[in-house]
């Protein structure tokens, strides 16, 4: 059975704990993580996103996203006390 690309970014996220467009094109493959995203949120999955900022191979700041499945999040969020 071939695996698609949805199904590619979820075991990565769940391997590695999360994505960005960088990761998936040199890892994955895949150019339109965007895309994948939005299909896999209209499949049912969450995702937490955060902009993240880093400089280019010019020096000049650029700004991605960096995606997480909400499901992860909640699990790892479970042992801090809440105040």
């Amino acid at each position: 059975m071939k695996i698609n690309q949805k199904q590619r970014i979820i075991n990565y996220i769940r391997q590695f704990g999360s994505i960005t467009s960088r990761d998936a094109y040199i890892d994955l493959g895949i150019t339109q993580l965007g895309a994948r995203i939005d299909e896999l949120e209209r499949d049912g999955y969450s995702f937490v996103k955060e902009w993240e900022t880093a400089k280019n191979r010019y020096g000049e700041e650029t700004q991605y996203k960096r995606y997480y499945l909400a499901d992860i999040v909640t699990e790892n969020m479970n042992h801090i006390p809440q105040i």
